[in-house]
């Protein structure tokens, strides 16, 4: 068994994933480890690319765009480590990452994931990194503002921001963008929940291992670069970096939208009044309409 599976989902990223997988090989570290390159249905030469100047990734060709948690499922089928990172394919990996995450992982034996450092490149924390769950409070307090007045646990549970991001600490949820699962962790809540398209299911993900008393962790001490949604074409920072047709963005803003609804469905529905209920869901119609409107 090797030390880590790397799992890159990729859609129409040729670019950005030649330069993810350069950075990989240039910082890969003392322990063994495979890539493994999940393509959704790429019609940007992504294909070519991969087999062209890293004939050692093992690539997996999907006939369609299976969404990123069932193209996710798929490689984690073929893979053999002791731990598996899930990396987005827009982002670059800096060295001693994997070394210092593989350690720190065989050190914190109750650790179920862990994420590094994630950073965007105007130089900020990726906040989707550092996450409270969504709780209706927590998800009121983000999107309205209220979130600003003072960073305390009652207002800014959304995305921890009480915490710091100066420590290691425990956190809820991290982002799928660079997500480090140990296998034990992952097999015990059945890896993906292929209901989630696109957005969200990284948090369902941490909910499953929380739900079964593994501890999420959030490491500083390295990092890496996150373009951010460079597949999806909806997001400020990247879109300039994306390649993503207007049918692709429309799709991306429905599956992110239908995400929330559908992990409040699934983990919160059973412990809320209805009127709490019919709030959040207005709520979420209500920021898909003005999202789909600024498209």
């Amino acid at each position: 068994m090797v030390d880590l599976s790397i799992i890159i989902v990729s859609y129409n990223t040729k670019d950005i994933l030649n330069e993810c997988l350069t950075s990989l090989y240039k910082n890969s570290g003392r322990y063994t480890s495979e890539v493994i390159v999940i393509d959704n249905a790429s019609s940007d030469q992504s294909l070519a690319m991969v087999k062209k100047e890293f004939p050692d990734v093992l690539l997996i060709e999907n006939k369609e765009n299976f969404g990123f948690s069932k193209a996710n499922n798929i490689g984690v089928q073929k893979s053999k480590g002791r731990y598996v990172l899930f990396l987005n394919s827009d982002t670059v990996v800096k060295k001693g990452v994997f070394d210092e995450m593989i350690s720190f992982m065989d050190l914190y034996t109750d650790a179920g994931a862990a994420t590094c450092m994630v950073v965007l490149p105007n130089g900020e924390l990726d906040d989707a990194s550092h996450r409270g769950f969504p709780t209706p409070w927590n998800a009121f307090c983000h999107f309205s503002g209220l979130s600003k007045i003072a960073n305390t646990p009652f207002l800014s549970g959304y995305n921890l921001g009480w915490k710091g991001t100066h420590t290691i600490h425990e956190i809820d949820a991290l982002a799928g963008a660079f997500m480090l699962v140990r296998r034990k962790a992952g097999q015990e809540v059945n890896w993906w929940d292929e209901e989630y398209f696109w957005y969200g299911e990284d948090i369902d993900f941490c909910y499953r291992l929380k739900q079964k008393e593994w501890k999420i962790y959030f490491v500083p001490t390295v990092s890496i670069l996150h373009y951010k949604g460079v597949s999806g074409g909806i997001k400020d920072v990247s879109k300039h970096l994306s390649k993503a047709t207007e049918e692709t963005k429309t799709r991306v803003t429905q599956a992110r939208f239908e995400a929330m609804r559908i992990f409040y469905k699934k983990h919160y529905i059973i412990k809320y009044p209805k009127i709490i209920t019919w709030f959040v869901m207005r709520g979420i119609d209500i920021k898909l309409w003005f999202a789909t409107a600024k498209q």
